[in-house]
C-alpha cells in the first residue's frame, strides 16, 4: 500500500488527488489528530513524531510513504531519507511535497517573483527557498506566515468572514513585500478548501498553485520511473483511514475535506 501521512487533515487533499489520478492503487491515511498541530513546533518534535508515523506506515506494509504536510516535509524529511531509512529499511522510501511543487514553479511565473503561504514551521524552515533556488536561482522568494487559517479550515469555517479577513491580511502582508509577486504557492494542503477565498481576494492577476494535483502527478511521474517500486505495491483500490485521536471526529471532518464519508480507525503510534 501507499502510506500517506499528515499532521492533521490536510493531506487529505493530497489523497483526494492521489486517488483522483491513480485510483488503483491501495492506500492507507495516517493522520497524528492527537497531537496536530505541527505547524508551530520544534524541528526535533516534528522529526520524532514523523519518524513514529513513518515507521507505523512501514509496519502496515506501505513501502512508500508520501509525508502528505509541508511542515513534516520541512522539518522532517531530509532527516529521514538520509539517517533513518538505512536502518529501518534501506529498500522503503519516503518522499515529500515540496520538491515536487519547487520543480514546476518556472512555469508559473513572469516576473521571477513568487510567494509562499503556509505555516510558520515551513515558513521559518526556508525549505521552499532552499529548494526553488537550487532548481531556478532567478527567481525571488518572498513568504508570510498564515496561523489562523489551519484552525478555520479544520472546524470547517471556511466561508465564515473571519476566513475573508485573514486571506486578506496574510496576502496583503506577503504583497507588501513584494508588489511584483504574480504567483502564490499555497503551501499548505489545507489551503485548498480556501481557494474560492483566495481568488476573490487576489483576482485574476496572481496565480494560485496548490499542491495536491501537483503533487499526484509527480507521484504518477515517479512510479513511471522506479518500477521496482510499483511491483511492490498492491492494485484493488482500496483505502484503509487511521488516526491517532477520536475515530468519530476523523470521519466528521474528513468528509468535509474528501466529500464522501469514512469509517476511521484509532491506532496509537507513539
Amino acid at each position: 500500500m501507499i502510506g500517506v501521512f499528515d499532521s492533521g487533515f490536510g493531506g487529505l487533499t493530497i489523497l483526494k488527488s492521489f486517488l483522483e489520478k491513480l485510483p488503483q492503487y491501495d492506500y492507507v491515511f495516517l493522520g497524528d489528530n492527537a497531537r496536530a498541530p505541527y505547524g508551530g513546533r520544534s524541528f526535533e518534535t516534528v522529526y520524532q513524531y514523523t519518524l513514529q508515523a513513518v515507521k507505523k506506515l512501514f509496519s502496515f506494509g506501505c513501502p512508500l510513504v508520501i509525508l502528505a504536510c509541508n511542515t513534516a516535509s520541512a522539518k522532517a524529511l531530509r532527516t529521514i531519507q538520509q539517517n533513518d531509512l538505512e536502518n529501518i529499511n534501506p529498500q522503503n522510501r519516503v518522499l515529500g511535497i515540496i520538491r515536487p511543487t519547487a520543480e514546476v514553479i518556472g512555469n508559473y511565473t513572469k516576473t521571477q517573483k513568487i510567494g509562499i503561504l503556509g505555516t510558520a514551521g515551513t515558513v521559518n524552515s526556508g525549505s521552499y527557498i532552499l529548494e526553488i533556488q537550487k532548481l531556478y536561482p532567478e527567481i525571488k522568494v518572498f513568504q508570510q506566515a498564515c496561523p489562523m487559517l489551519v484552525p478555520l479550515v479544520e472546524n470547517g469555517e471556511t466561508n465564515n468572514p473571519a476566513a475573508d479577513y485573514f486571506v486578506e491580511k496574510y496576502t496583503s502582508q506577503l504583497l507588501k513585500q513584494c508588489p511584483e509577486i504574480d504567483a502564490i504557492i499555497l503551501g499548505c494542503t489545507h489551503y485548498p478548501l480556501l481557494i474560492k477565498t483566495f481568488k476573490k481576494i487576489l483576482g485574476e492577476k496572481i496565480t494560485l498553485i496548490p499542491q495536491n494535483e501537483i503533487v499526484a502527478e509527480s507521484l504518477k511521474d515517479y512510479l513511471s520511473r522506479h518500477k521496482e517500486m510499483d511491483f511492490r505495491l498492491t492494485k484493488k483500490s482500496t483505502v484503509r483511514f487511521l488516526t491517532t485521536d477520536d475515530s468519530k471526529v476523523f470521519d466528521e471532518r474528513a468528509a468535509f475535506f474528501l466529500g464522501k464519508n469514512v469509517k476511521s480507525e484509532t491506532i496509537e503510534i507513539f
